[in-house]
C-alpha cells in the first residue's frame, strides 16, 4: 500500500512551489479573465432575446460576481483560487446553456482546465473538475436540452455526461502530466542551482583572497571571511552599509575612488591604489580587481571585486631598491654595487688594489655574545673602515663578516692602506656599554682590466685565507704560488662542472671501501666514496675536486648523486651487505631541500630498509653549521636513516656532541687508531669512548686501521667494527662485490697473525 502511494506520489505533481509574486501575477490574470468572461456573457445573454437575456444577466451577476469579489478580497492563496475555479465553472455552464448545449460551447471547459493549471494547486484544479462533472451529470438529467445540443445526449444524458466527463478528465490528465514534468524540470534546475550556489558559496567564503560584492550605488551586498579578517569587520555588516563606511580610505583624498572607476568602466578592470586605515592611519597598497555583472538587458547589477593586499611586496620592492646600492646592516656598498663599480675602476689607467677582509673568530663572538652584538660589531667595523681608507676607495660588505676595499694605485699604496686598517683595529670597538677587541685577516691582490675583476677578487680572497691560516691579525699579499693554487681551483671547478653535466655513472663513479666486523673480519658495511674519471680515462681522488665542490656549492648535486648510487648498490647487495654509509657535507646539510630529497629517494625504493643507509656527518662540520643541527638530524632520523659522527675526536667538544647529537654510530678518527697497540693512553681513550657509546646505544667504527697489531688491540677492547687499508681500499662496485663472499674466521686470523 505504501509502495503504491509512493509510486502515485512520484507520478503526480505535488502542487505549490510558486513564489508569492509569481502566484499573485497568475491569480490577477485569472481574476481578470473571469471578470471579462462575466461581462462577455452578460452582453451575449442580453443579445439572446429568445432566452430572456434580462433574467439570465441577473442570474449571472448573482452567481459569478460574488466569486470575482471573493477572489479579489479574500486573503491567502487557496480560497481565492477556489472561488476563481467556481466562477469559471458557472461561466462555462452559463455559456453552454445560452447556446442550448451546442458542442462547441463545451470547449470552454477544456480551455478552463488548462487555464486553472496555472495555479499549480490541486484545490482549484480539483474543484473545477468536480463541479464540471456534477454540472454535466445533474443538469443533463434535469434540463438536457440546455446541456446537450443533440438528440442522443438529450435521450441518454447520463451516458453523454460520462463521455463529456471522461473527455474533460483526459484534458485534465494531460495538464497534470505537463504540470508534473514542469515540476520535475524545475526541481532538477533548482538542484543544479543549489549545487552551483553551494559551490559558489564555498569558493567565495573559503578563498583566502579578500572578496566583496557591491551594488552600483555603493551598497555592500556581501563580503567573505578573508575580507572581514583583512579589514577587521564584524561577522554581519549592518544593512545598507556603503563602500564609504568601510574602515579604509584613499591615502590621497583628492584622487578618484577606485569604486567609481570600476563603475565607469563597466567591465573588468585592475587598479592599484594606496589606502589608509581610518583608525590607525596605516598605509596599505591594494590591487583591486573589479568585474561588473550585468542582467539580460545589459544593466549593471553587481560589482564583484577581490583585493590583493600588496603592501608587504611593495615595501619589499622599496627595500630592495634601497639595497641595490647599499648593504642594509652597515650602509656600505652591496655586493652587486661593488662588482659594478669595481669593473669601472679596473677600466682606468692605474692598477687596482683589492683588499679582502675577514673578522677573526667572528663566529665565536657571534655565538658567544649573541647576534645583536655581532651585528653591532659589523656596524662599528664598517664605520672605522670607512674612516681609515682614503677618499674615493670602494668599501663594501660582501656578506657575513667579509668586507672588501678597492682603490686605484700602486701595490705599495695598497699595502699601506692594508697596514693602516690593521693599525686602526688595534684599538677596541665600542659595542653597547662596553668594548670589544677584534682582529682582522687581510688579503691583498692587484689587477687591471674589467675582464679580470672576478679573478682579482678571488686572488685577494685566497690571500686572505692564507693570512687566516697563518694565525690571523695580519695581511697576506697574493703571490704567484697562490696564483697557481687559484688556477688549480678554477680548473678543478671546471672539471667538476663538466663531469656533473655528463653521464654521472661514468664521469663520477662511486667506489666502496669495506667496513668489517672487528671480531671476524667479515664485511658488514661499506663507505661510498666518489671518484672522478677524466676524459683521458684517469681516476682522480676526492682531494682533486671536493674542495672546489664545497666552495662553489656543487657539492649539493654531487652529494645527491652519491646518495642515489649508494641506494642502488644497497638494493643490489641486499643479501650480502648490512649497510652503506655516505658522507654529507655541511653545505648539503644546510640545504632546505636535503631532507625532502632524501625522503623522496627512499620513497622511490619502498623495498629498502632505511636503516641500511647511514649518513656521515663530521664533528667539525656540525660546529660550523649555520642551521639548527639537532632539528635537521632529527628529521633525518625520522626517515629511518641512521647517522654516524665521522672523524670523532678531532673537534672541540666531542663528548658534548655525543650526548647532544642523535647519532647511531661513532667513527673514531685514524689519529686515535694509528699506533694503538704501542700507546696505552690511546687504548684508555678508546676504551672510554666505547663505554660511553655503548651507554648511549651507539655503535663504533675505528677508522684508518692499517696495522694488524692495531686490529688485535681493537678486538681486545671489544670495538665492534673497523675500516682501513688493512681490510681493503676503496674499490669499484664490481670488484667490491667480490669481497662480499664470506670467508672462514680461522683463515683471517692466520692472515692477521
Amino acid at each position: 500500500m505504501v509502495t503504491g502511494r509512493n509510486a502515485l506520489h512520484r507520478w503526480l505533481p505535488t502542487g505549490g512551489g510558486l513564489r508569492d509574486e509569481d502566484w499573485a501575477g497568475r491569480h490577477r490574470l485569472m481574476t481578470r479573465l473571469l471578470a471579462a468572461s462575466m461581462v462577455a456573457l452578460v452582453v451575449y445573454g442580453a443579445l439572446q432575446d429568445e432566452l430572456g437575456g434580462g433574467n439570465l444577466t441577473t442570474w449571472l451577476l448573482l452567481l459569478i460576481l460574488p466569486c470575482v469579489v471573493a477572489a479579489v478580497t479574500l486573503p491567502g492563496r487557496r480560497v481565492p483560487s477556489i472561488f476563481v475555479a467556481l466562477g469559471f465553472t458557472m461561466a462555462c455552464a452559463a455559456f453552454v446553456a445560452m447556446t442550448h448545449g451546442q458542442t462547441e460551447a463545451h470547449f470552454t471547459f477544456f480551455i478552463t482546465v488548462g487555464a486553472l493549471a496555472l495555479y499549480r494547486d490541486w484545490a482549484p484544479f480539483g474543484v473545477f473538475l468536480v463541479a464540471t462533472t456534477a454540472h454535466h451529470g445533474v443538469f443533463g438529467i434535469f434540463d438536457a436540452e440546455l446541456t446537450y445540443g443533440h438528440h442522443s445526449a438529450q435521450t441518454h444524458p447520463l451516458f453523454w455526461a460520462l463521455i463529456h466527463g471522461v473527455a474533460v478528465l483526459f484534458a485534465a490528465a494531460f495538464q497534470v502530466v505537463q504540470w508534473r514534468l514542469s515540476e520535475a524540470e524545475e526541481q532538477r534546475a533548482q538542484e543544479n542551482l543549489d549545487e552551483s550556489q553551494a559551490q559558489l558559496t564555498v569558493a567565495f567564503e573559503e578563498t583566502p583572497v579578500p572578496m566583496a560584492i557591491f551594488a552600483p550605488d555603493g551598497r555592500v551586498v556581501r563580503v567573505n571571511a578573508a575580507y572581514r579578517n583583512w579589514l577587521d569587520l564584524p561577522g554581519e555588516l549592518p544593512a545598507g552599509t556603503l563602500v564609504t563606511d568601510l574602515p579604509i580610505e584613499l591615502a590621497d583624498p583628492d584622487a578618484p575612488r577606485v569604486f567609481d572607476k570600476i563603475v565607469e568602466q563597466n567591465g573588468s578592470s585592475i587598479h592599484l591604489a594606496e589606502y589608509r586605515r581610518k583608525d590607525t592611519g596605516e598605509q596599505l597598497w591594494v590591487e583591486v580587481h573589479g568585474t561588473a555583472l550585468h542582467d539580460r538587458t545589459g544593466q549593471l547589477r553587481l560589482i564583484f571585486v577581490h583585493c590583493l593586499d600588496v603592501t608587504k611586496s611593495r615595501r619589499h620592492q622599496e627595500e630592495l631598491q634601497q639595497q641595490v646600492r647599499h648593504d642594509a646592516l652597515t650602509g656600505l656598498l652591496s655586493r652587486s654595487a661593488f662588482e659594478t663599480d669595481l669593473a669601472g675602476l679596473l677600466a682606468g689607467d692605474l692598477p687596482v688594489n683589492v683588499l679582502y677582509i675577514d673578522v677573526d673568530r667572528f663566529k665565536s663572538i657571534n655565538d658567544g655574545a649573541g647576534h645583536a652584538v655581532g651585528d653591532e660589531l659589523l656596524r662599528g667595523l664598517a664605520v672605522r673602515l670607512e674612516a681609515t681608507v682614503p677618499a674615493g676607495a670602494l668599501v663594501a660588505r660582501l656578506g657575513g663578516d667579509e668586507f672588501v676595499v678597492a682603490l686605484a694605485g700602486s701595490p705599495r699604496a695598497g699595502a699601506r692602506v692594508g697596514h693602516a686598517i690593521l693599525s686602526a683595529f688595534a684599538e677596541p670597538l665600542e659595542i653597547g656599554d662596553g668594548h670589544l677587541q677584534v682582529s682582522l685577516s687581510l688579503g691583498l691582490a692587484a689587477g687591471s682590466g674589467p675582464e679580470n675583476a672576478d679573478e682579482t677578487v678571488l686572488a685577494a680572497d685566497t690571500a686572505m685565507y692564507a693570512a687566516k691560516r697563518g694565525g690571523g691579525n695580519r695581511m697576506q699579499i697574493f703571490s704567484d704560488d697562490m696564483r697557481v693554487k687559484v688556477r688549480e681551483r678554477i680548473a678543478a671547478e671546471s672539471r667538476l662542472r663538466e663531469a656533473l653535466s655528463g653521464d654521472l655513472t661514468e664521469s663520477l663513479p662511486v667506489w666502496f671501501q669495506p667496513i668489517v666486523s672487528a671480531a671476524t673480519g667479515l664485511v658488514v658495511g661499506a663507505e661510498a666514496l666518489v671518484r672522478m674519471r677524466t676524459p683521458q680515462g684517469d681516476i682522480l681522488g676526492p682531494g682533486h675536486f671536493i674542495p672546489a665542490a664545497e666552495e662553489t656549492g656543487l657539492i649539493v648535486p654531487l652529494g645527491e648523486h652519491v646518495l642515489r648510487r649508494a641506494v642502488i648498490r644497497l638494493l643490489e647487495w641486499s643479501d650480502h651487505l648490512e649497510y652503506v654509509s655516505v658522507n654529507v657535507s655541511p653545505r648539503q646539510l644546510a640545504e632546505p631541500d636535503f631532507v625532502p630529497t632524501l625522503a623522496n629517494l627512499l620513497a622511490a625504493h619502498p623495498s629498502l630498509d632505511p636503516s641500511r643507509l647511514v649518513v656521515e656527518i663530521t664533528e667539525t662540520a656540525l660546529l660550523g653549521s649555520s642551521v639548527d643541527v639537532r632539528e635537521r638530524l632529527e628529521a633525518i632520523k625520522n626517515l629511518g636513516v641512521r647517522i654516524a659522527l665521522d672523524d670523532f675526536g678531532t673537534g672541540y667538544s666531542s663528548l658534548t656532541w655525543l650526548q647532544s647529537v642523535p647519532a647511531d654510530v661513532v667513527k673514531l678518527d685514524r689519529s686515535f687508531v694509528a699506533g694503538l697497540s704501542a700507546d696505552p693512553r690511546k687504548a684508555s681513550i678508546i676504551q672510554a669512548v666505547l663505554w660511553l657509546a655503548r651507554s648511549l646505544n651507539m655503535s663504533v667504527v675505528a677508522e684508518g686501521v692499517e696495522d694488524p697489531a692495531d686490529w688485535h688491540a681493537l678486538r681486545e677492547l671489544d670495538c665492534p667494527s673497523c675500516q682501513g687499508y688493512l681490510f681493503g681500499k676503496p674499490l669499484p662496485p664490481a670488484e667490491f662485490a667480490a669481497t662480499l663472499q664470506p670467508q672462514p674466521e680461522p683463515q683471517l686470523a692466520t692472515q692477521a697473525a
